[in-house]
């Protein structure tokens, strides 16, 4: 029996049999075409960049006082000052080091770390299994934020590499979990059975046929960490649990909310900070929103697949409802005429 394709051609750009290259070249780079990805990998960029140069572009020394004593954004301070006179802005361009330092080494560490442990232990099994599972079960417990209170307070100088890697190491037992349940799905699919028929090895069959189908939830599991890190690095600084010495926003809205900028009528001295970490997170949000749209077809199409039936309609596939297709109304059989001659032939 052979069907048309007509009726089961998908109306959706860059699929079916008959795809051009060119669409298939589109395929390759849907998640940077995303356009919420493609906006949160922008702004993210931007904050990188300015941790990498923010201390050689700053107008001013960071800790350099002056006698500008709590003036307002100006053409000569763009964020205002502080109540010593410092620059604002140059404040926040030297603090975005230390928290993309801290967002990221922590990000990677509890990556490597949820990779390594829940996928070993999902595609092993047995003993090994158990034994990796109780491990996550133990840091799954461990609170990350009254651990790295105590460990600061034993140190005179807790570092930015200190806190990433506190947060790191209490931060991938989730993540673990994650990978552990969908590797206990992967392992027993068909593609995974063939390589192991063929001999490959077992660092081989991880490596090329599961790790690469668990990318988007790998890197979901990043940006989660990232956020949770940034805010960790900025709430502790902001209550005065790591050094006040070295410049992040936390540390700004901890002079800030210290010196009662709120009550002075100095917005400037805690808006901007504010802003910049909540700008962040919102960059973080929107690629996590494009992995999820870039994993499910359903939210990358947003209900807007169309299918065309046998009969050349096309139906609009919304997401959440089953479409049901009405068949085409049956003729209306017509009457035929009285016959006059037969009425009168009955009366």
């Amino acid at each position: 029996m052979t069907l048309s394709p007509s009726s089961i051609e998908q109306v959706i750009p860059g699929q079916g049999a008959m795809a051009q290259p060119s669409a298939r070249a589109r395929r390759r780079f849907r998640f940077v075409a995303n356009g919420k990805a493609a906006t949160g990998l922008a702004v993210l960029g931007v904050y990188v960049l300015l941790a990498v140069i923010g201390p050689w572009i700053a107008p001013y020394d960071p800790d350099a006082r002056s006698a500008d004593v709590l003036q307002a954004p100006s053409a000569r301070h763009w964020f205002g000052t502080t109540h010593l006179g410092q620059d604002i802005f140059s404040q926040i361009l030297v603090g975005a080091r230390s928290v993309m330092v801290v967002g990221l080494t922590a990000g990677v560490l509890a990556t490597i770390l949820s990779i390594l442990i829940g996928v070993t232990a999902g595609y092993l099994g047995g003993a090994a299994d158990e034994g990796l599972s109780a491990v996550s079960n133990v840091f799954l417990v461990i609170p990350a934020l009254p651990l790295i209170i105590i460990v600061t307070s034993l140190v005179d100088q807790a570092s930015d590499t200190l806190v990433a890697l506190i947060i790191g190491l209490t931060s991938w037992a989730w993540g673990a979990r994650v990978l552990r349940a969908q590797t206990l799905s992967l392992r027993r699919r068909d593609y995974v059975e063939a390589a192991r028929a063929t001999g490959e090895r077992t660092w081989r069959i991880i490596g090329f046929e599961i790790l690469p189908n668990l990318t988007a939830i790998i890197a979901s599991g990043f940006v989660g960490t990232v956020i949770f890190a940034v805010m960790s690095e900025i709430t502790l600084a902001f209550i005065g649990v790591s050094s006040v010495s070295s410049w992040n926003w936390g540390t700004i809205l901890f002079w800030a909310q210290g010196q009662q900028a709120l009550a002075q009528g100095a917005w400037w001295w805690f808006v901007p900070a504010g802003l910049a970490i909540a700008l962040l997170g919102t960059a973080l949000a929107l690629i996590n929103f494009g992995i999820d749209e870039f994993v499910s077809p359903r939210l990358r199409t947003g209900g807007r697949t169309r299918i065309r039936t046998a009969d050349g309609r096309t139906v609009a596939m919304r997401v959440g409802f089953t479409p049901v297709l009405a068949p085409n109304p049956a003729p209306v059989p017509m009457q035929r005429p009285a016959d006059p001659t037969r009425e009168d032939a009955t009366s």
